[in-house]
């Protein structure tokens, strides 16, 4: 089936075979491998995209389904070579450890924060509760996404990260 999204702002059209998952379109056809398969049943996270301003687990969902979105994955986050505060925040406040979980994180916090920009330490665990990470108790998750958070209110553009 042909299929037409836009991803990270750039134009795709596809012949897409109907039961391709959205991720294995993404990593295979576009090669875009920042969004980790984890477990192929929804269980996980790490395959977390913003469909249409949804956070979207793309396991969940097959390629032609997103036929006409706007599809942004964790490639699109970073902008003008400076990273985006929730990816900052990670790294300050060492949100991460093996990594592999990361980018489903970022991307589902991204929605957290955009629908609630002061959120408390319940508020991003209730957030993130379908994402899960084997290798940290969350602290340091919870503690980066407060710092984002924090950082996108103070900051008119919310845009302050490294180069």
């Amino acid at each position: 089936m042909k299929t037409s999204v836009t991803v990270n702002g750039a134009a795709h059209v596809d012949d897409v075979e109907p039961r391709t998952l959205l991720v294995h379109y993404l990593r295979e056809t576009l090669r875009l491998t920042g969004t980790h398969i984890g477990c192929d049943t929804s269980q996980c996270g790490a395959c977390t995209v913003i469909v249409d301003g949804l956070a979207v687990k793309s396991c969940t969902m097959f390629a032609v389904q997103a036929d006409g979105a706007q599809i942004q994955t964790i490639e699109g986050v970073a902008a003008d070579d400076k990273l985006h505060p929730v990816q900052e925040a990670f790294w300050l406040e060492h949100g991460l450890q093996c990594g592999f979980c990361t980018p489903g994180m970022v991307m589902t916090l991204l929605q957290v924060i955009e629908r609630n920009p002061d959120p408390t330490d319940a508020d991003i665990r209730r957030g993130i509760a379908g994402n899960l990470c084997r290798c940290t108790g969350y602290q340091n998750i919870v503690a980066s996404a407060l710092h984002a958070a924090k950082t996108m209110r103070e900051t008119p553009t919310g845009r302050e990260g490294r180069s």
